[in-house]
């Protein structure tokens, strides 16, 4: 199996292992988590968005959810692949 696709195959299986997991917890838990992780600021962000593509194209709405939640995987993604990288003194995001 190639590296692309064992990568593949890894992020599918974790994704699997959390929707599992959140689909099990008490919705207060998960609305603690939601907040502990992003703050009622950009959980607000998401519901907006989140409803305003909704009420735009409703007949689509499984295709948008899958989508909305693929948006969330790649933020998540980009902000890890942020984290894990440094920042030059003399970069201008410092300044």
């Amino acid at each position: 199996m190639e590296r692309r696709a064992r990568e593949a195959a890894r992020k599918r299986d974790l994704a699997t292992n959390f929707m599992r997991k959140i689909r099990t917890m008490p919705r207060e838990e998960l609305h603690t988590v939601i907040l502990e992780q992003t703050g009622e600021d950009l959980a607000q962000f998401f519901l907006s968005y989140a409803t305003d593509l909704m009420d735009r194209e409703p007949a689509r709405a499984c295709e948008n959810a899958s989508s909305l939640l693929l948006i969330g995987y790649l933020i998540r993604s980009f902000e890890e692949d942020l984290d894990g990288r440094t920042v030059d003194n003399g970069s201008p995001f410092l300044h």
